[in-house]
C-alpha cells in the first residue's frame, strides 16, 4: 500500500476494528482509537521530509482506475494547497480524541465515527478524481450527524438535521456543476486535470454558471453570509471534540475547493470578483458583530468563525500571490485557533456546566494553564503579532489593499471588532472580583495538556517562524496568482 492509501485508510481500518470491540471495555477501545489516530498523524507529518517545496506538481500520487467507461478513479495525490490540510487534519483528529475521555455513554460508537470522520476529512484533501472527492464530501455528513445527534446538547436533533441539510443542498450545486463538466470533458472523465481543461475551454457565460454553483455548494461549508445558518447551532450543540473538528478542518473543506475551482475557472472568477469580495466583507463584518454580542462561550467562537473564514474568501478574492497566500495561512492559523478554543472552553464547560461568561472571573488565580492558553489562543484570533492570526490576516489586507485599496478599512473593522471580543472575553473569564464557586475549580490535567499544548505551539511557531509554512503553499499559489495575470 502506497503512502497516502496508508494515511487514508489506517482511520477507517481503526474505525472497523473499534467497532468489533465489545462495547464494556472503554479503556481498550479509546486505546485503539488513539493508536490509529496517532499513527495516521505520524505517517502524514513523516511526508514533510519527502515534500518538494518548490514543486507545483502533484507529489505522491497514486491511481487506479475503477471504470474507463465513465472515468472514475481512485486518484489520490498532494500538492501545496492540500498538504497543509491533511496535516492540520491529522493533528485535531488526534487532539479530539485525547479530549474525549470524559464520553461515557457510547463510547464504541463515538470513537468509531470519529475515526471515519477523520477518514472522509483526509479523503477530500488528498482526492485528485472529483467524483471521488464527491464521495468522501458527502461521507462527512454521517459520522457528523451521529455525533452531533447522539452525543450532542439538548438541542441536538435539531442541529444535526439542519447541518445535513444545509450541506445536502449545497451538494446538490456542486454536483449538477460536476455533471455538466463531465459531460464536456472530451472522453467522458472526472480526473481533476481532464476536468480543469474542459471548464477552461468553456464559454465565459457557462463558466460564470458554473463558479456560482460551485460558489453556493463551497460557500455553505465554508460558511459564507447568508449560507451560514446551520453554523452556530452545530457548534453549540455539538460535543466539543467534535467541535474541534467541524470548525478546525470541517469549515476548510469549503475553502479548499473553493480555491481548486476559481484556478479551473479562471475567467469566471475574475468577473465574479466583486461577487467574492462582497460575501467576504459582509462575511467579516456580519461574523464579528454577531460575535461581539454573544455571551454563550461557544456560539462567540461559532460567529467569529464566519469573520475568520470570511477572511480566508477575502485572500482568494484578491486574486494576487501575496492574498493567495494569506488565504492558505489564514486556513491553518484559523484551524489552530478554533481548535484551541473549542477544546479549552469545552475543558471548562465540563467542570462548570456553564458556557455563560458572566458565570465566571478571576480565573487567573486557580487556573492559571487555562489562563495562558486561553489567552493565547484569542489573542492570535485578534491578530496579535507574533502569533498565527497575525501573520495570515497581513497577507490577506496587503493582498487585499493591492487589488482592492482603500475598500480594505471595512476588512480592518472586522479586525478591531475581533480584538474587541476577545478583550472581552478575557476581561470577562480572567479579570474583576473571584467568585466563592469557582475556587476550587480544577486547572488542566496532563492529559488535557498534551491535547492542548501542541495547538499553542503551532500558533506560536506559525507566528514566530511562517517561513516554512509559507515555504510549503508559495509555489502552488504563485502558479494560482499566475494563470489569472494572463487575463
Amino acid at each position: 500500500m502506497k503512502m497516502l492509501s496508508l494515511i487514508l485508510w489506517v482511520p477507517f481500518f481503526g474505525a472497523v476494528l473499534v467497532a468489533l470491540l465489545p462495547a464494556g471495555q472503554p479503556r481498550l477501545i479509546r486505546g485503539v482509537a488513539l493508536f490509529h489516530a496517532g499513527l495516521t498523524l505520524i505517517l502524514s507529518w513523516s511526508l514533510l521530509a519527502h515534500f518538494d517545496r518548490g514543486a507545483t506538481a502533484l507529489q505522491f500520487a497514486e491511481q487506479v482506475v475503477w471504470s474507463a467507461t465513465i472515468g472514475v478513479s481512485y486518484a489520490l495525490g498532494v500538492d501545496g494547497l492540500s498538504l497543509p490540510m491533511v496535516l492540520l487534519g491529522t493533528l485535531l483528529a488526534a487532539v479530539a480524541l485525547l479530549a474525549s475521555d470524559k464520553v461515557t455513554t457510547g463510547v464504541k460508537g463515538y470513537h468509531a465515527w470519529l475515526l471515519v470522520l477523520e477518514f472522509a476529512l483526509l479523503g477530500v484533501f488528498m482526492a485528485q478524481d472529483w467524483s471521488l472527492f464527491f464521495m468522501f464530501w458527502e461521507l462527512t455528513l454521517i459520522p457528523l450527524f451521529f455525533l452531533i445527534d447522539l452525543w450532542g446538547g439538548e438541542k441536538r436533533h435539531t442541529a444535526s438535521l439542519s447541518f445535513v441539510l444545509y450541506t445536502m443542498g449545497g451538494s446538490i450545486f456542486i454536483l449538477i456543476a460536476l455533471i455538466m463538466l463531465y459531460q464536456a470533458t472530451p472522453h467522458h472523465s472526472f480526473a481533476m486535470p481532464a476536468i480543469a481543461e474542459a471548464a477552461r475551454n468553456l464559454p465565459r457565460g457557462e463558466q460564470v454558471w458554473l463558479l456560482v454553483a460551485f460558489l453556493i455548494g463551497f460557500g455553505v461549508k465554508i460558511p459564507l453570509f447568508p449560507l451560514h445558518g446551520w453554523l452556530p447551532l452545530a457548534h453549540v450543540e455539538a460535543p466539543s471534540p467534535v467541535s474541534v473538528l467541524l470548525s478546525g478542518v470541517l469549515l476548510k473543506m469549503g475553502a479548499y475547493g473553493l480555491l481548486r475551482v476559481v484556478g479551473i475557472v479562471p475567467e469566471a472568477t475574475l468577473l465574479l470578483q466583486p461577487l467574492l469580495v462582497g460575501l467576504a466583507l459582509l462575511s467579516i463584518l456580519y461574523g464579528g458583530l454577531l460575535a461581539w454580542r454573544q455571551t454563550d462561550l461557544k456560539a462567540m467562537i461559532a460567529y467569529s468563525s464566519v469573520s475568520h473564514m470570511g477572511v480566508v474568501v477575502l485572500g482568494v478574492s484578491s486574486l494576487n500571490e501575496i492574498g493567495l497566500q494569506g488565504a492558505t495561512l489564514q486556513m491553518a492559523a484559523h484551524g489552530l485557533i478554533a481548535g484551541a478554543l473549542f477544546l479549552l472552553i469545552g475543558l471548562l464547560y465540563e467542570r462548570t456546566h456553564s458556557r455563560e461568561l458572566a458565570d465566571y472571573g478571576s480565573l487567573v488565580r486557580v487556573t492559571p494553564r487555562f489562563t495562558f492558553l486561553i489567552a493565547l489562543a484569542l489573542l492570535a484570533g485578534m491578530g496579535m503579532p507574533g502569533l498565527a492570526g497575525f501573520v495570515a490576516e497581513l497577507h490577506v489586507l496587503i493582498g487585499g489593499f493591492a487589488r482592492w485599496g482603500w475598500l480594505m478599512v471595512l476588512a480592518s473593522l472586522g479586525v478591531l471588532l475581533s480584538a474587541a471580543y476577545a478583550v472581552r472575553t478575557l476581561g470577562g473569564l480572567f479579570a474583576g472580583p473571584g467568585r466563592p464557586e469557582l475556587a476550587q475549580l480544577e486547572d488542566l490535567r496532563p492529559l488535557e495538556l498534551a491535547a492542548a499544548v501542541p495547538l499553542a505551539a503551532g500558533l506560536l511557531l506559525v507566528g514566530l517562524q511562517p517561513a516554512p509554512v509559507v515555504a510549503l503553499s508559495s509555489a502552488k499559489v504563485a502558479e494560482l496568482a499566475a494563470l489569472f495575470s494572463r487575463f
